[in-house]
């Protein structure tokens, strides 16, 4: 969240921020909901205050021995107990509907993000790898998927539904080399600490990184455990940093999962029905930095540079946008996306996002770190797919396919595939 310091001393300020997002802020009804807890929270001082007093007068009362004096007083305290129930009730309230309006207002943008309401607007930073030149019509990765017949999306459907998917053979194995090789990539080369995390997750975790409230219907709810599904590593690996205070020298964290990750898709209705670009299933090898406020910047680089990697090594052209204030994602302050050719579709498409946060996360789930001066302040939090499996498979069949309908493995993944070299349909 915001810091609600920053809407009180320069409001206009914040508004001018978050209008670039096309976010308005409603100040008459944070300005009557910040009075009625001031006026709640005074309330309830007050009658502390008033029931610290008669609890002193008690015990002079019974030091004087005046019995009747102290079960009057007592008795006033009792009844001031109940009114103080009440005041503690009035005040949580006037203070979750004050945050309620706070939680739902997006991150600031960093002063570098450009101006834009839509994708068309992000900024091209660079582009990285020659596009293939093919002496025939490229397929798409549904069409390399049922020539090799290892890829069924209608058994898929049978036994869930559309936007599922059922690999067989070596394309299940290229799908898990690829997860392997990224994981060890990062572990190895980058310096990442891998790490096992829960599939199943609390609401406050996913509240703590913002999925909520703004995108409960993108998540799948069990309703009778009150978890939610996964819908990515960021939030689990981000809350390994919930309430807690990391001591100056323990940042910053560097992790890294490959999970399985559930989305609804709730937003995506009629996009991307061909094959498997948007599933309600799918992997992702997750990178997520935790690190002290004046390294973010520095780190948001670095774990961009560390999803490019992936790319390069496998060889694949891809390029760098800035995502524009109006698509940058409610959390992030700054955004990079990295998007990979696809010659099936004849266009870039994402495969990456890298976000810094900043302290927008770390408000909500309390993750503070102290400097060197013993001064404790929020963390900042980072997060990038390093990159998507999904994704990356399609982007090598598609990259990689052949005019008899084979693919070539990508090098670096050779031994995670038992030596193969080519995946065809024999």
């Amino acid at each position: 969240m915001i810091d609600p310091a920053l809407l009180r001393n320069d409001f206009a300020a914040v508004a001018k921020n978050l209008a670039r997002r096309g976010a308005k802020v409603p100040e008459k009804e944070l300005q009557t909901a910040a009075e009625l807890r001031k006026q709640t929270q005074n309330k309830r001082e007050t009658l502390r205050a008033k029931r610290n007093a008669i609890s002193r007068e008690v015990g002079a009362a019974k030091a004087k021995g005046d019995d009747n004096a102290a079960a009057e007083l007592s008795a006033q305290a009792a009844t001031l107990g109940e009114e103080m129930q009440q005041a503690e009730r009035e005040f949580n309230n006037a203070r979750d509907a004050e945050n309620k309006l706070l939680h739902e207002l997006p991150n600031l943008l960093h002063d570098s993000v450009p101006d834009g309401k839509s994708e068309e607007d992000n900024r091209e930073e660079r582009r990285v790898g020659d596009l293939p030149q093919f002496d025939f019509e490229a397929k798409d990765h549904a069409a390399i998927g049922a020539h090799l017949a290892m890829m069924d999306f209608e058994q898929a459907a049978k036994m869930a539904s559309a936007r599922f998917v059922t690999l067989s053979g070596k394309l299940a194995q290229l799908h898990r080399a690829l997860a392997q090789w990224m994981t060890d990539l990062h572990t190895r080369e980058h310096g990442y600490t891998e790490m096992y995390l829960p599939m199943l997750i609390n609401p406050g975790a996913v509240f703590g990184t913002g999925q909520l409230p703004k995108f409960a219907d993108d998540l799948f709810y069990i309703e009778r455990d009150s978890f939610y599904t996964l819908p990515t590593a960021e939030v689990p690996m981000t809350n390994v940093a919930r309430e807690r205070i990391f001591e100056a020298g323990e940042l910053p964290l560097k992790m890294v999962a490959h999970t399985p990750c559930f989305r609804r898709e709730a937003g995506a209705h009629g996009k991307d029905t061909r094959g498997m670009l948007r599933q309600h299933q799918f992997d992702k090898v997750e990178l997520v930095h935790v690190t002290e406020p004046g390294d973010s910047y520095r780190a948001h680089e670095e774990l961009t540079s560390n999803a490019e990697a992936v790319l390069q090594k496998l060889k694949l052209p891809y390029r760098v946008v800035t995502l524009c204030a109006g698509d940058t994602g409610f959390a992030a302050a700054k955004t990079y996306d990295l998007e990979v050719w696809l010659p099936g579709q004849n266009a870039y498409r994402e495969i990456s996002s890298c976000s810094n946060c900043e302290s927008f996360q770390a408000r909500r789930m309390m993750a503070r770190c102290r400097d060197k001066n013993n001064k404790t302040q929020y963390a900042h939090t980072l997060n990038g797919s390093g990159v998507a499996v999904g994704r990356a498979m399609i982007a090598v069949l598609e990259n990689n396919q052949r005019k008899d309908g084979s693919v070539e493995v990508p090098e670096v993944l050779r031994p995670y595939m038992n030596g193969a070299e080519v995946i065809t349909d024999k």
